[in-house]
């Protein structure tokens, strides 16, 4: 079976043979793949020309509910990868890691680009930026999407997942991808790809595949492109000096293997529950993808009045992981994905065990229900590193495998110190159940990680485990790492957008931008906005309303019904030798004054007060003063009609509250659900 490459619209094989790509149980062949004579010139052409406009012409919302469309077809199909999943050399849990995981990252953009970005084809990103004295010229920041292609060059590790996890937040951004996948792997690859072709859900150029080289692929980006790059450091530098991406000044992003560490805190002694919790997690992230992970534990740092208890603790634990065919009930561990990964882990064990002596593992290896010599099996190897100030190879030298160096430490500070000589991890890890320990490790090594894992019994139960990137944090880290991040949330989205600084008047920023800000434009009617359904509404559409006095009768009824007897309200005395000088209203009877002076009582449009936001009394209220409100339509964002629903909208509603003086009191946002005059 050859792989095929899908190229501006349609499934095209590479010329030749092609490489031919093994199980990595049996060694069987699997698939050839090539991409030998594909125009990739083309491919960047069809993703900026066709793919690119047809996302850019959906919101925010849209492309979410693409994303969430495409994880529920997926997830219908995973049995089928799942299958495919064991020619990697998965085990049943690693690859619920790899398709799970990356079909779960579809899952949280799709709700993410709901709930927190707007229904737009763009973003606002921050307040508006007063410039001038008089409040007419006002600057703001949009991100747009970028106009190019995101290149994905991944690495073999993670054929699903690698591809799902940079794939999520460039199409919610609006920009199309070419997915290169290591070639290795690319099997498992190519399957789940042709399923999402297969759905028809994404628009056609949103998504393209490479399974094979590259080739010249880089040397036609221009400064609209991306490249995201998982791999290694070596590789990654020099796809990053490409001279396309150099002249271009084109966005890249790295993200490379690292040494990471786990420390066990100085409490954490044996018979501890952080002890324990510390042993697991050891022993999971060396036997997990047979320790074919970018975030896998690498260096294991403990007190040095413990290195023993440890190195036996996760001697008897090693030895109870069944290795071999991960189709066999009980077996834990698999292969390596192949080969050439037996090698190269080989020739780094070698130059690591010049800096540290074998304590567990390392060397012949009879997997369970294998025949001898056949897979890429490698034995569980544990290190011991005694004198780990002094030797540079367990923090320069990473064995991408089962492979771990036990080191010890006599203060904390010393346990910083090693963690920090990875020279940028992208996830450490220190279990204590002693909080000071805890801030103090954080703070000592973040400059060198990507993300910090601290666990003690309390975040146990429902905790993701050390080598578990989410889709809610970066993932990425500095120095060794690469310097790049990916996912994080609604930060992974804005790097394949364009932001961008727009200053003019406050009303003309506000035409652009279809959100009210203080200086712009405001709109009268005759008609109550409230009386008004989401579609009539218009942005900037303003009520100023009739005044009220506040009075001494308010501020005790407000005190007796609330229950809130706060001094500076209730006594003369006291509030006199306060910050206010004499008794105040409460701030919540100052904003449930203005709803009385805004709400229109009858039934009508408006349908539930959503919520409030940016709450802010900017000067006390006395009794005798007088307050006015004003509401105005702010911004609108349409809401999915759930089944047998009211069609419905968001309408976000600017409140200031004045006194008598023209003063500002009050300010906040409140949201109210508005009844649809119809639609989806």
């Amino acid at each position: 079976m050859k792989l095929g490459n899908y190229v501006a619209g349609r499934w095209v094989e590479g010329a030749g043979e092609g490489t031919p790509l093994l199980h990595a149980v049996t060694g069987d062949l699997v698939a050839h793949a090539g991409s030998d004579g594909v125009d990739f010139r083309a491919m960047l052409d069809h993703a900026r020309r066709v793919g690119g406009p047809a996302l850019r012409r959906l919101t925010f919302h849209q492309r979410a509910r693409l994303l969430k469309a495409m994880a529920l077809h997926l997830t219908e199909r995973k049995e089928d990868f799942y299958a495919l999943s064991a020619a990697t050399g998965a085990t049943r849990a690693d690859s619920w890691i790899d398709i799970d995981g990356g079909i779960g990252t579809f899952f949280v953009y799709a709700s993410k680009g709901r709930r927190e970005f707007p229904d737009e084809t763009f973003y606002i990103d921050g307040p508006a930026e007063p410039i001038s004295k008089g409040g007419t010229f006002i600057g703001r920041h949009i991100c747009v999407p970028l106009e190019g292609a995101a290149v994905f060059i991944n690495a073999f590790n993670f054929p699903v997942w690698g591809m799902m996890e940079k794939l999520a937040p460039a199409l919610l951004a609006g920009v199309p991808a070419i997915v290169k996948p290591a070639t290795l792997t690319s099997f498992l690859t190519e399957r789940v790809f042709r399923a999402m072709i297969d759905s028809g859900i994404f628009p056609e150029g949103a998504i393209q595949l490479i399974c094979g080289s590259a080739g010249d692929l880089l040397d036609h980006l221009t400064e609209q492109d991306s490249v995201a790059f998982t791999g290694s450091a070596t590789t990654g530098r020099a796809l990053k000096a490409h001279p396309a991406v150099i002249a271009n000044a084109v966005r890249f992003n790295l993200e490379a293997d690292s040494l990471n560490c786990a420390i066990l805190g100085p409490d954490a002694s044996p018979g501890t529950e952080e002890f324990d919790l510390f042993v697991k997690e050891v022993v999971r992230e060396m036997t997990s993808k047979a320790g074919q992970k970018c975030t896998a534990i690498r260096r294991t740092i403990v007190p040095d009045a413990m290195m023993d208890a440890v190195i036996e603790a996760l001697r008897g634990r090693l030895a109870g992981v069944k290795v071999g065919d991960p189709a066999l009930e009980g077996v834990r561990m698999g292969p390596l994905a192949g080969s050439p990964q037996v090698r190269e882990v080989r020739t780094s064990l070698d130059a690591l065990r010049g800096g540290a002596e074998l304590v567990f593992g390392g060397n012949g290896i009879e997997p369970v229900g294998v025949a001898p010599g056949q897979g890429a099996f490698f034995p569980i190897t544990l290190l011991a590193c005694h004198r780990p100030q002094e030797r540079s190879e367990p923090h320069d030298i990473e064995a991408f495998g089962p492979v771990n160096t036990v080191m010890p430490y006599a203060t904390v500070a010393d346990a910083i110190d090693l963690a920090r000589r990875g020279r940028g991890s992208l996830c450490g890890s220190v279990f204590t159940n002693d909080d000071r320990v805890a801030r103090d490790v954080v703070l000592g090594v973040a400059p060198y990680h990507g993300r910090l894992y601290v666990m003690n019994r309390a975040g146990a139960k429902e905790s993701t485990g050390h080598g578990s990137p989410l889709p809610h944090l970066v993932h990425g880290g500095p120095g060794r790492a690469g310097g790049g991040e990916e996912m994080g949330g609604i930060r992974g989205v804005l790097h394949y957008m364009q932001r961008t600084a727009v200053q003019g008047s406050p009303s003309t920023v506000a035409a652009i931008t279809s959100e009210w800000i203080p200086g712009a434009a405001q709109l009268t009617d005759r008609v109550h906005p409230f009386r008004k359904h989401f579609e009539e509404l218009r942005v900037g559409e303003t009520l100023v309303t009739h005044r009220r006095t506040v009075t001494e009768a308010d501020i005790v009824n407000f005190a007796a019904i609330s229950g809130d007897h706060f001094y500076a309200h209730t006594d003369e005395m006291a509030a006199r030798e306060s910050i206010f000088g004499r008794r105040v209203a409460h701030g919540y009877f100052v904003l449930s004054a203005a709803a009385g002076l805004f709400v229109d009582p009858a039934p009508g449009p408006v349908l539930a007060n959503y919520g409030l936001e940016n709450l802010r009394f900017t000067r006390p209220v006395h009794a005798g003063d007088t307050i006015q409100a004003r509401l105005t339509c702010k911004s609108k964002t349409t809401k999915e009609t759930p089944p047998d629903g009211i069609p419905q909208g968001v309408v976000a509603w600017d409140v200031g509250v004045t006194n008598q003086d023209g003063e500002l009191v009050a300010t906040y946002t409140i949201l109210t659900l508005v009844r649809r005059l119809a639609g989806p």
